[in-house]
Formats: structure tokens, sequence, C-alpha cells
């Protein structure tokens, strides 16, 4: 799927915002890195923000932990998801 750009910066911002990132800009956010682990370095209570973000934001809704481990492997694929299931 295609995501615009627009997607990615909006999904940047609300991860930004959503957790609080001070001291990070939209464009330091590596697309396709893992927001896990190795990128942003997230935990469990920081999925559990942007869970709550995502469905205030854009009205997604993430039903489970195995389509969430899917729907925050990255920023693109947050987007991707976001385009592919909003309302």
């Amino acid at each position: 799927m295609i995501v615009s750009d627009e997607m990615i910066v909006q999904v940047k911002q609300m991860i930004l915002s959503a957790l609080r990132i001070e001291d990070m800009t939209p464009d330091e956010i590596d697309t396709d890195a893992p927001l896990f682990g190795e990128g942003l370095g997230l935990d469990s209570i920081d999925a559990l923000q942007l869970v709550v973000a995502m469905e205030k934001e854009f009205g997604v809704v993430v039903p489970d932990a195995a389509i969430g481990t899917t729907v925050f492997a990255s920023v693109r694929a947050m987007a991707a998801y976001i385009t592919e299931n909003r309302k």
C-alpha cells in the first residue's frame, strides 16, 4: 500500500506528542526503523499509549496484540494500517 508523506508526518507527530518526546523532531524518526527494541526503543507502556492515541486521533482500533505487533513494526506500518482502516 502506498502511504502519503503527509500521513507519515502525522503519525510521527502523534508518536512524539502521545509519548511526550520533546527532544526529537518528526524528521529525526526513521520511517522504516523498528519502533520497539533498537529503533525508538519503545516498550509495552508506550504501545498502550499509541493504541489510545491512534484511536483518538484517527478513529482506528488495534484489536489485539498479534495485529499490534504488525502495526507497530515501524512508522510506515502504522501509517499504512491507519490509511487502510480509517473511518
